[in-house]
């Protein structure tokens, strides 16, 4: 992974009503939902060329490129904005560069399956494009207090559709036992501390045993 970067982070782009979400407090609580709210579709994609990602759904199956498939992310081609767009999130350095306009990432993945003409080439870069999908968000935390009892208490649906675009990746330092279930990995540190489950499974599957 190269070092001395400006921090980068793809921000998804999220939709109510067919609009563009404006709202500061609606955007952000809906881009800190956890991607397993989002259809595995990220608010925010921190990258930086050499990190490990994973695919967060089947982009082509028959090349082997489907949900889990793990790569190293190599470049990101976006839209430059004409101002350089902030976001008030803790998690990131002050000088982060947020992408809003992303066109598609260039991945890297060993094991792709490429058609006769394409297996020569060395690296087997993949463009991973924008992907689309709908979820629902329950708004009831974001009414105030007396009109969420109220919406409650007439059975109002407090819930709306969202439409997000982003990049169908996520970072892939670290992986549950049952997200690298089918995967061979070089290198691997098992944490013990863990609730009694298939340990077995995290450490039958590396190259190396020393």
């Amino acid at each position: 992974m190269e070092m001395g970067l400006r921090p980068m982070v793809c921000v998804a782009q999220d939709y109510f009503q067919g609009k563009l979400i404006d709202d500061l407090r609606l955007r952000k609580t809906i881009l800190e939902l956890p991607d397993n709210k989002t259809e595995h579709l990220p608010g925010y994609l921190p990258l930086v060329p050499g990190i490990p990602v994973l695919l967060t759904e089947n982009v082509a199956t028959e090349l082997g490129l489907s949900n889990g498939t793990r790569g190293i992310f190599h470049q990101l081609v976006y839209e430059e904005s004409s101002v350089d767009i902030q976001f008030q999130d803790k998690n990131f350095p002050t000088n982060t560069k947020f992408i809003t306009q992303p066109k598609y990432a260039l991945v890297e993945f060993p094991n792709c399956k490429l058609d006769s003409e394409l297996a020569e080439l060395q690296a087997k870069i993949i463009p991973i494009p924008v992907s689309e999908q709908t979820f629902l968000f329950d708004a009831k935390e974001l009414l105030a207090e007396n009109v969420a009892k109220a919406a409650k208490i007439n059975q109002k649906n407090t819930k709306i559709s969202i439409k997000r675009k982003a990049l169908s990746l996520i970072p892939a330092y670290s992986m549950t036992t049952h997200k690298r279930q089918g995967q061979t990995l070089d290198k691997i540190i098992i944490d013990l501390v863990m609730p009694p489950g298939p340990i077995e499974v995290a450490s039958f599957t590396f190259h190396s045993h020393e």
